[in-house]
């Protein structure tokens, strides 16, 4: 069973319906003993930092998170919240990553929104397949700064990591559930850990 983390940040729906289109079985939670049972972990999110915050803390999902050793992947704004800090409202998140998430500088086109390319560093699990030339769909206006658990880079305006990893935990900063086939790769990728 893979559970999804439910913490009111948004696009739980399209991952959950990705999931199931590759045949596995999910639900979307947040009840600490159905993640923890859980044989792998997503962790997505559309929305803003400090509210999805407080929210995991309210519910000790903060702390659950960090004690996982099970596959985790963050996605988007799960990605973010696995960082240091985050400039969006100056928020304190879960520090699995050391790296602190800024706001792109303001121009005419920040949010980053679309499709975009992203440069792969090592051979990461996730990528197994997947081509450096891919496409995958982008939604944000912060980003994780680079750092040694960057594991593929994107450049928009500046460079970033467009995913990362450390131990069991994976992240993107784009969405697989809107990245077509490249992104339904990565996510059988992640569910055959």
């Amino acid at each position: 069973m893979i559970a999804i983390i439910k913490y009111n940040a948004g696009n739980t729906t399209s991952v959950k319906n990705a999931i199931e289109r590759l045949g596995f079985d999910c639900i979307v939670t947040d009840d600490n003993q159905q993640i923890r049972s859980a044989d792998k972990v997503i962790f997505p999110g559309v929305g803003e930092a400090r509210s999805a915050m407080n929210y995991l803390r309210e519910r000790g999902l903060d702390e659950l998170i960090i004690s996982l050793t099970k596959p985790l992947l963050g996605i988007c704004l799960g990605q973010q919240l696995l960082c240091k800090t985050s400039e969006e409202g100056n928020t304190k998140c879960l520090g699995v990553f050391d790296v602190e998430v800024k706001k792109f500088p303001a121009t005419d086109v920040v949010p980053h929104m679309g499709w975009n390319c992203h440069r792969q560093f090592n051979n990461s699990p996730l990528f197994k397949g997947v081509s450096k030339d891919d496409n995958v769909y982008f939604v944000h206006s912060y980003y994780c700064e680079l750092s040694e658990n960057t594991i593929a880079e994107c450049d928009y305006i500046l460079p970033f990591s467009a995913a990362m990893q450390k131990d069991n935990f994976y992240a993107t900063q784009f969405h697989p559930e809107k990245s077509a086939s490249v992104g339904e790769l990565i996510l059988k990728n992640f569910l055959e850990l």
